[in-house]
């Protein structure tokens, strides 16, 4: 048998298959943040993978920083989200949230009031973002200061315990793709000279409070932390990112988490050899992967889960797939944040 369709356990579960489906922004919400009854079928279509890790959800309304992305912060948002978990508890599948604080990637028209963005520096990212209006340029960011930073680690815990409360099974911090806790680990956006700045060891303390507070609410084997080292997507630079991660994932031992999710995009180094053996929780690879690239990581143990993204998009039965040797559905791009059914739950399943 395939590697692929072994039990694994990853903090508290023993998940039926090796096969996560990635988290995938999809722009299905409604201007208040709150997921569509569609938004349940697309999920439960995709139940049989062996850990579903929702689409980034903004932990406060702070954090939103694209249209039409779902929060965590309201009674009317975890409602729905509520329907979600029990339609993928009913087909049997377990799925993480990921908590996606967007910071200086937004927009004032997206935020309370018109704020500006919030970063660990005022320094404007190059770029655009995609907004009600259609794209805008992205605009200097607020400075946090120290009182500020507790009140958004604050935001994730509270964040974390409504998550439970809609009924997820666990979290994912999400400490990649250039939002706020990257933006924190990484020299070129970061450029404080306080106990949150500078050092490596002072870059990665807000990670570390976040997850502190994370795992307070939910417990270790409930929470997940995702990393993407130098995939440098918005506008995000570090000058010595193997040091950064390195010391970070070294930290993380103490957490006892229930999963590290590293995702690699065009890294020149090979982050999987360097990070995997630090690595005490289990050890998620994403980035990229086929069946038979999904297979070698398993089989060198390089890998204890591999992270699928537009293969689940595109085929809600992918574990079937797999195992049968069945063709796969190719995913239509210009349907990935198009919102309504087509392009979302219109994919078919073999049967």
């Amino acid at each position: 048998m395939s590697a692929l369709f072994t039990p694994v356990q990853v903090g508290r579960y023993t998940l039926a298959n090796r096969m996560v489906m990635a988290p995938m922004t999809r722009s299905r919400a409604d201007d208040s943040g709150v997921p569509s009854d569609l938004t349940v079928m697309y999920y439960a279509q995709r139940a049989s993978a062996g850990l579903i890790i929702s689409e980034g959800v903004f932990p406060t309304a702070m954090g939103k920083g694209y249209g039409r992305t779902p929060g965590i912060e309201t009674d009317e948002q975890v409602a729905a989200w509520k329907k979600v978990t029990d339609a993928v508890h009913a087909r049997g599948g377990r799925i993480f949230m990921q908590l996606m604080h967007c910071g200086r990637i937004s927009h004032p028209s997206m935020l309370p009031s018109g704020a500006l963005p919030v970063a660990p520096s005022a320094i404007k990212p190059k770029g655009q973002v995609w907004t009600a209006t259609g794209l805008q340029d992205m605009v200097t960011p607020h400075t946090l200061s120290v009182t500020e930073i507790a009140q958004v680690v604050e935001d994730y815990r509270l964040a974390t315990r409504r998550a439970l409360e809609a009924g997820f099974d666990g979290v994912e911090l999400h400490a990649a793709s250039g939002y706020l806790p990257e933006q924190f680990l990484s020299s070129g956006s970061n450029q404080r000279d306080d106990n949150y700045g500078g050092s490596v060891a002072n870059r990665v303390r807000f990670v570390l409070e976040v997850l502190t507070a994370m795992v307070e609410e939910a417990g270790s084997d409930r929470v997940g932390i995702k990393m993407s080292p130098e995939m440098n997507f918005n506008d995000i630079v570090d000058a010595s990112p193997q040091e950064t991660y390195s010391y970070l994932v070294d930290q993380l031992q103490a957490f006892n988490l229930a999963y590290v999710h590293v995702a690699l995009f065009g890294a020149k180094v090979d982050y999987h050899a360097l990070l995997k053996p630090k690595v005490k929780a289990a050890y998620l690879m994403g980035g990229g992967l086929d069946q038979a690239k999904a297979e070698e990581a398993l089989a060198s143990g390089v890998a204890d889960g591999t992270v699928f993204g537009g293969a689940f998009l595109a085929n809600p039965d992918l574990p079937e797939r797999f195992r049968t040797g069945a063709s796969l559905n190719a995913p239509d791009k210009d349907t990935f944040y198009s919102g309504g059914e087509k392009g979302y739950t219109d994919y078919p399943a073999l049967a």
